[in-house]
């Protein structure tokens, strides 16, 4: 079975929470064919503060002007990357590291439809799992950072959540499991929404009730489904112990997402 994981925020940020992160993520990979797509917009953020930029964002997406754009090219395909390589090679995993730039894996486009000019952020227009396949046969895991190149020779800003579907519906994974810094998607009252089916997310939208970096984690999730990938859950990174039991038990926490 093929599975993508989505790895962000304090997942990445925090030594303890990553390695145990990893070691689920090894564990899972044990029986099934696993791909690890990662944010790092923490470390984005810091570094940009390092350097005297002041980072903005609008509906959850960062505005990626030039020296963004290089900047993040450093820190996600770069030293996040890189550290998340090292430390599922700490627990006995084998990794890979990549970018949707390299083998041309995924290209992009610059994102427009949005009321402000969101500079060097893309969507992906097109994927090749080739890589992907060739790192899982290779007996390890892929680990791909959130950029793409666009047919105009620049390489992109990819949200990772939207970053994750694509490369889930590319690899026609049977489960795509985001790893998050929240306990999943909340009600009004603040309580987790167990069970969200995708016609129910607009009026939690309109109601202000989902808002931020919620609205492209879901959106994420409706394009998953919409492309065939079997299973979408939202899972906190805090209780990522579970994950190597996502088919084989009842789990009683984060959010399920389903078509219907």
């Amino acid at each position: 079975m093929k599975v993508v994981v989505k790895i962000g925020g304090a997942a990445l940020d925090d030594k303890n929470l990553r390695h145990n992160c990893a070691r689920a993520i090894a564990s899972l990979a044990q029986d099934h064919s696993v791909a690890v797509v990662h944010g790092g917009g923490v470390a984005l953020t810091r570094t940009l503060e390092q350097l005297g930029k002041k980072s903005e964002f609008i509906n959850g997406l960062r505005v990626t002007d030039t020296e963004t754009r290089d900047v993040a090219l450093m820190v996600l395909a770069g030293g996040v990357n890189k550290q998340l390589v090292a430390e599922l090679a700490s627990v006995g995993c084998p990794a890979v590291g990549m970018c949707g730039g390299d083998g041309l894996s995924f290209r992009a486009r610059k994102k427009n439809g949005t009321a402000h000019d969101l500079g060097f952020v893309g969507e992906i227009c097109s994927s090749d799992a080739r890589w992907i396949d060739a790192v899982w046969n290779c007996g390890s895991v892929p680990v791909i950072s959130s950029l793409a190149l666009g047919v105009d020779g620049q390489y992109y800003n990819i949200n990772a959540d939207q970053m994750a579907a694509a490369c889930a519906a590319a690899c026609q994974a049977s489960a795509l499991i985001f790893l998050t810094d929240v306990p999943g998607v909340k009600d009004a009252s603040g309580a987790v929404i167990r069970w969200l089916t995708l016609n129910e997310i607009p009026a939690l939208v309109e109601q202000a009730v989902v808002c931020g970096g919620m609205l492209p984690k879901l959106e994420a999730c409706r394009e998953a489904l919409r492309r065939g990938v079997g299973r979408v859950r939202i899972l906190p990174a805090l209780q990522a112990d579970a994950l190597p039991q996502f088919y084989r038990s009842k789990i009683d926490f984060g959010t399920e997402v389903m078509a219907a």
